[in-house]
């Protein structure tokens, strides 16, 4: 199966290390030069909008979805390829889903969290089976992976948990990462 898009979950900031905005910036150029879509979250500050502006200066597609209440606050960018406005946060993350055959987490806050947390759920529901990978750059998801280990020494979740997503610390491992278990 080809890939065709690819959502990333990210951060609506910059963060306080610049390589995080730099790996945003790394992976749009990535997926623009693979003929690989973003699917986003529509804002254009912080390392959102970094990803989605190197994917556009590189020739490539990009598809921001943001909820109308959003989009003065993550300043929504306009001059993507395709801009869907939503009535709320459940129909944008349910449009992500639709668009997409895997899904990447980069740094972020609560958002990214909660959005990438969701389509393992749904995964380990068996609502999908598309690759979920997270951009553990400078060991920044290591809290949530010893998270997710101490919920399956303690009973709440099956070590299969596991098989739902893989961990790359390199940006230019998560193409691959996905194309491998596509």
């Amino acid at each position: 199966m080809k890939i065709s898009n690819v959502c990333v979950y990210c951060g609506s900031s910059n963060g306080n290390e610049p390589a995080y905005v730099e790996a945003g910036q790394e992976f749009g150029r990535i997926l623009a030069r693979s003929g690989v879509g973003l699917v986003y979250g529509g804002g254009g500050v912080g390392v959102m909008g970094a990803i989605a502006r190197s994917v556009m200066a590189e020739g490539g597609r990009v598809t921001g979805i943001i909820p109308d209440f959003l989009s003065t606050k993550e300043v929504q960018l306009k001059e993507v390829t395709e801009l869907i406005v939503t009535d709320s946060m459940h129909t944008r993350k349910w449009t992500m889903f639709e668009r997409s055959d895997a899904f990447v987490a980069l740094p972020g806050g609560v958002g990214t969290l909660e959005e990438v947390i969701e389509m393992m759920t749904w995964a380990q529901l068996g609502r999908h089976k598309c690759p979920i990978v997270f951009l553990n750059l400078n060991g920044f998801w290591d809290p949530l992976i010893a998270l997710l280990d101490h919920m399956i020494k303690s009973g709440f979740a099956r070590s299969n948990i596991r098989s739902i997503y893989s961990v790359v610390d390199k940006v230019g491992d998560i193409l691959p990462r996905i194309e491998a278990a596509i």
